[in-house]
């Protein structure tokens, strides 16, 4: 091999380490290494046939978790109804938190809004004691101001690091009567234990995780004053496509993707037919 072909060499593999380690585009974030995490807790468990899910389709991938309607039932009722209207569909992610929270459900896309599938009446906190805010946990947010005080259609997903959880944390957890298959849970997966009384554990990750990471790395939004929103760029918006409520094994992508253009193409065969018969009637 000749010098020249060893530069080339050299600069390649120095590129794709430079990728590995930034992992997120210019934001200097990296997309964290997570392994499987082997668990008696109910939120790593494969689905069950039937199970209730979720699918997201985003600009940045497809994230699937699997409902909890026995646990939070008018959390997951409220997510699900609306999901089944269209509410989601073509919102965006408004808060993007590396290593705490990715978090989207409100159709102004302000984080400000939100509503409910009861005339915009909220819902009570729903905290099971066997649902925890695991990394990958998703969650109703509980919002103060704005239209509605309470739970209502916004929700995040947990995106707390592997190592969040330190021993003197696990301790505490320890103290205040976690079981051992939850504390090592915690140590295991990373996640956010202060926030489990806090908020409602309606769903978990299962497949998509990864996405949910490269969401939290899109590079983020100050203000005047230079403090951090949270909020992405306009570069790096986030939609969510369309979420789908299904039952798990659920439709695949590639079924997903010909639904949505059997979708598209009818909404485009409906509208020519329509703007015909204007003419026609002109």
């Amino acid at each position: 091999m000749c010098i020249r072909d060893r530069k080339k060499t050299v600069c390649v593999v120095l590129a794709l380490l430079l990728a590995l380690l930034c992992g997120c585009g210019g934001s200097g974030k990296s997309v964290p290494s997570r392994a499987t995490v082997t668990s008696e807790e109910r939120q790593f468990a494969t689905p069950s046939d039937g199970d209730l899910i979720a699918i997201f389709t985003t600009s940045l991938g497809e994230v699937r978790a699997v409902l909890y309607p026995d646990a939070a039932p008018m959390a997951v009722y409220n997510f699900v109804g609306l999901a089944r209207t269209g509410y989601y569909d073509n919102t965006v992610i408004w808060r993007s938190q590396y290593g705490f929270a990715v978090q989207g459900g409100d159709a102004t896309g302000t984080g400000t809004g939100g509503s409910t599938i009861w005339s915009n009446n909220p819902y009570p906190l729903e905290a099971d004691a066997g649902l925890k805010h695991y990394a990958g946990a998703l969650c109703a947010a509980f919002a103060s101001g704005g239209d509605v005080t309470g739970g209502n259609s916004q929700f995040y997903f947990v995106q707390a690091l592997p190592d969040s959880v330190d021993k003197t944390q696990q301790e505490a957890l320890a103290q205040n009567g976690y079981s051992e298959s939850q504390i090592a849970a915690y140590a295991a997966a990373g996640g956010l234990p202060y926030l489990d009384n806090t908020d409602t554990v309606f769903g978990q990750v299962y497949q998509g995780l990864d996405v949910v990471d490269k969401m939290a790395c899109v590079d983020t939004q100050q203000d005047e004053e230079g403090n951090e929103t949270w909020r992405p760029t306009e570069e790096d918006t986030i939609t969510i496509q369309k979420v789908t409520i299904s039952n798990y094994p659920g439709p695949t992508a590639e079924e997903l993707a010909a639904q949505a253009d059997s979708s598209a193409e009818s909404e485009s065969q409906a509208a020519e037919s329509e703007s015909s018969a204007d003419s026609a009637a002109g």
